[in-house]
């Protein structure tokens, strides 16, 4: 088959005529999608100020509004007159309340007193509307045929759009703003051009783009000439003539089209240019497997090659074997990806990433592997910028190919997603197919055959930890934890649930996510900041969990301050009083009792940050002490810029700066509060494992203890698809030689969020699927666990050299301190050897508290 040379078709598009101003797009559409596109097809600009639009409604033979026109029309282009509430996406020179007509009003284009062009009959009430099917006045969109090159100057007679206009479905709107004008002279019906001549194209008059004939074989210009080599197509507002096979339709989903491709023997070889290409066309059904050929116009539609107003369409063969699919291996960059766009492909052993919008917008993510949050692994800056850029050509979307939301079933797992049978970020997809596509922003797969799904990363039931000690300290955030009133009304909150029955399933969630932790300690992160009375968020879930054991096992922690800042959510502390009792009062701190920097301003900032509940507590099988230090730092989402701290684009977000100052405070008040106590250190603190929040906590003596355990590829959070920490657990040397484990329990970071309480956007059906009062989706951070081992002697033996404190070394710290002179050359004389100063200092600490004789 014979195909149209770029050259060619560039000589062949530039003829040009000399006319006036006609009207060449009119929109009745829903709402107010209502526009009147005008074309000069003069090589002059022209000044529209002497011109108007005169609307004659109801068939009356007085103007009923008439519409001054402003601004100028370049020679050879579009104004497009719309109403000011018309959709967003639509590019005008002019918006006006005015424009509203429907399709019974005549519509008259004026300059001074002369008629220029019209539309519809003055005097004339056709009942709804001129024209019938979708060449009509009514709820359609009518372009006028690129063979006209004047206007309609008598709005007294007949009308019927069929001679003039080409109709289109209601609320088609992506063809205002360009117009195809051939220059020729004919203002009847087309088909006199002269095939060749560059004046027309013997069909539709169309300026010599290619071919007036919808003979199937005939010469066409090909989807590989229609794509290009660059980012975009060279042939942008040309109207062409076609064929290709149909891979894959979604014409009656919001895509509204379908996807054609050379067969791969028409192929050109060239890697830069792609065989497949959208068309924006619902009129003509066609099916997978058709070999057609259309008339249409090329355009650049959100930075995808499509073809759209569709003229003329033709299935020339059914059942076409189709294009084979192309393999392809990920990462591909933006132009691997341009080069590809609309054509068949494989991709095998996909590893699905991020499931968060799947139930909403059947969407998912894969990737070539699992892929880390940049600062998680990697320095901010230069070195973090670059792994964001290399895991975003890893990674790409999955869509069903409907703009639906909620759709009733989702087809993978097989056979559909339900709340016991979930499709979890780490799966893969052995081999996945589909049309690579860019829709809404972002390159995506759009599957043509079954998703046949595997379960590589299967649901824990229960946590898996392999070195249990004898306490066991949790760290979870309850994801807007809010009871109302507390007495089963004042919903919707200000966060959290919507309803009494959404907040009945978030409960069940959380409490069963709890129990089954089964922590002696369990730090909380966004529990409703509403105190702690009895009808608080706190006491509320501590009631239900003792519930759910019918036993009296948990208690809360209650500090002395009535609320903890002014933040709508707080930090919480749970322990079970037959494990561990808390020692003195709960400690706060807050911007009150902030350190300084050597400015004099306050570090730690209450109004950003929300205040960190520390409590000391005994361990009853061990008598030994330890401290809890529960934290929710500032959030990525939201700017600190009064505080002069922006985004620094190093990978570390929003409020970095504000969330380091947090951590330095919060470091230096743990030193200072409990001086080499065993400190552990949980929560969220909304910054991954190489930030500057997590290395001053380090610098404080606060190291992660997933690092210190060597689980490098631990994670909690999941966004954009990439894993990373931001909640931690780390200790000082004190405790860290007693912790025996440390895990994530991934039951909630790795599901679909359609799986959670929410009943919003959602029928019936959704709620008995999606729904179970499980662990899974209780939140969308995963909770952390730490098993810690303590002995009645192990915290104030000799830690170096794993020797105890004996009787005649306590009277020696006694009297040393007494007098004054404790250093580190205390002695233990039983051992003939040095003491350390963390042991000296360790029964300092009991002496304080006056507990000497008693220990």
């Amino acid at each position: 088959m014979k195909k149209i040379p770029l050259l060619v078709l560039s000589a062949l598009l530039t003829s040009t005529a000399s006319a006036d101003i006609i009207i060449s797009e009119y929109v009745e559409g829903s709402s107010y999608n209502k526009a009147i596109e005008l074309f000069n097809t003069s090589a002059q600009s022209v000044d529209l100020s002497q011109y108007q639009l005169a609307l004659y409604f109801n068939g009356k033979t007085t103007a009923g509004n008439t519409i001054n026109l402003s601004g100028t029309i370049a020679a050879n282009s579009t104004f497009v007159i719309a109403h000011r509430d018309i959709d967003s996406s639509v590019a005008t020179q002019l918006t006006t309340g005015s424009l509203l007509f429907n399709g019974d009003d005549a519509i008259v284009l004026k300059k001074a007193n002369t008629i220029i062009d019209s539309i519809g009959k003055i005097g004339q009430d056709p009942g709804s509307q001129w024209g019938s099917a979708l060449t009509s006045t009514k709820d359609n969109t009518l372009v006028r045929k690129s063979s006209i090159s004047s206007g309609d100057t008598n709005p007294n007679d007949d009308f019927n759009p069929a001679g003039q206009w080409i109709g289109f479905a209601k609320n088609t709107l992506d063809s205002l703003g360009s117009h195809q004008f051939d220059g020729s002279t004919d203002n009847g019906d087309p088909g006199d051009g002269d095939n060749g001549s560059g004046d027309g194209d013997g069909g539709d008059g169309d300026g010599g783009d290619s071919p007036a004939t919808s003979n199937c074989g005939d010469t066409y210009t090909s989807i590989a000439n229609i794509q290009g080599s660059s980012n975009s197509t060279p042939l942008s507002g040309h109207t062409v003539w076609t064929e290709g096979i149909v891979t894959h339709t979604l014409q009656h989903t919001g895509y509204k089209g379908f996807f054609i491709q050379s067969a791969d023997l028409e192929a050109d070889n060239n890697a830069m240019t792609s065989e497949g290409v959208f068309v924006y066309h619902q009129a003509d059904t066609v099916a997978v497997g058709d070999n057609i050929r259309l008339h249409a116009k090329v355009s650049e539609y959100n930075n995808l090659t499509q073809l759209s107003t569709v003229t003329e369409l033709q299935v020339c063969q059914t059942a076409v074997s189709l294009p084979a699919a192309q393999l392809v291996t990920l990462p591909l960059d933006a132009t691997q990806r341009e080069a590809l766009e609309g054509m068949r492909v494989t991709i095998k052993d996909a590893v699905i990433t991020d499931t968060y919008n799947y139930g909403r917008y059947g969407q998912f993510e894969v990737a070539s592997e699992r892929l880390y949050t940049p600062t998680q692994v990697s320095e901010p800056g230069a070195s973090a910028n670059q792994l964001a850029i290399e895991n975003a050509e890893k990674s790409i979307l999955v869509d069903d190919g409907d703009t639906a939301q909620n759709p009733e079933t989702l087809p993978a797992p097989t056979p559909e997603l339900s709340a016991i049978n979930s499709l979890r970020s780490g799966d893969t997809i052995p081999t996945l197919t589909g049309i690579l596509s860019f829709h809404f922003t972002n390159y995506q797969i759009l599957p043509t055959t079954p998703l046949a799904t595997q379960t590589t990363n299967a649901r824990q039931q229960t946590p898996t930890i392999t070195n249990v000690g004898n306490l066991r300290v949790a760290s979870f955030n309850v994801l807007n934890y809010f009871n109302g009133n507390g007495l089963g009304g004042g919903f919707p909150t200000a966060r959290g649930a919507k309803t009494e029955a959404e907040f009945v399933r978030q409960r069940d969630k959380i409490i069963a996510a709890i129990a089954t932790i089964n922590a002696d300690i369990i730090g909380l992160m966004e529990i409703e900041n509403d105190g702690y009375g009895a009808q608080s968020a706190i006491a509320d879930l501590t009631q239900g969990i003792n519930a759910y054991f019918n036993d009296n096992v948990y208690q809360f922690v209650a500090p002395a301050e009535s609320q903890m800042g002014s933040d709508a959510i707080a930090v919480g502390i749970l322990y079970k009083a037959n494990s561990v009792t808390p020692v003195e009062a709960a400690k706060v701190l807050n911007s009150q009792n902030s350190a300084k920097d050597e400015n004099g301003q306050v570090l730690f900032l209450s109004n950003k940050n929300r205040p960190v509940v520390t409590q000391l507590f005994k361990h009853q099988a061990s008598e030994q002490e330890i401290v809890i230090a529960v934290n929710h730092l500032k959030s990525k989402g939201s700017h600190c810029n009064s505080l002069n701290d922006y985004d620094n684009n190093d990978g570390q977000g929003n409020c970095n700066l504000t969330r380091t100052r947090a951590a330095k405070a919060l470091g230096l008040f743990l030193n200072k509060e409990y001086v080499e106590l065993p400190t552990l250190v949980i929560g969220d603190l909304n910054a991954y494992l190489k930030e500057d929040p997590i290395v001053a906590l380090a610098n404080a003596g606060f190291d992660d203890l997933f690092t210190t355990l060597n689980k490098v590829d631990a994670y909690s959070y999941i966004f954009d698809g990439q894993l990373g920490q931001l909640d931690h657990a780390l200790a000082n040397q004190a405790l860290a030689q007693h912790v025996v484990d440390v895990v994530t329990w991934p039951i909630n970071a790795d599901e679909p969020r359609v799986l959670d309480y929410s009943m919003q956007y959602q029928n019936a059906t959704h709620h008995a699927k999606y729904y179970a009062p499980d662990a899974f989706r209780s939140s969308d951070h995963d909770p952390i666990i730490v098993e810690i081992s303590l002995t009645q002697d192990s915290m104030f033996g000799d830690l170096d050299q794993d020797s105890d404190v004996d009787t005649q070394d306590i009277t020696l710290f006694l009297t040393l301190s007494a007098s004054n002179e404790l250093t580190d050359l205390a002695y233990d004389f039983n051992n003939d050897k040095q003491l350390n100063r963390r042991d000296v200092r360790g029964y300092m600490q009991l002496c304080t508290r006056a507990r000497c004789a008693t220990e």
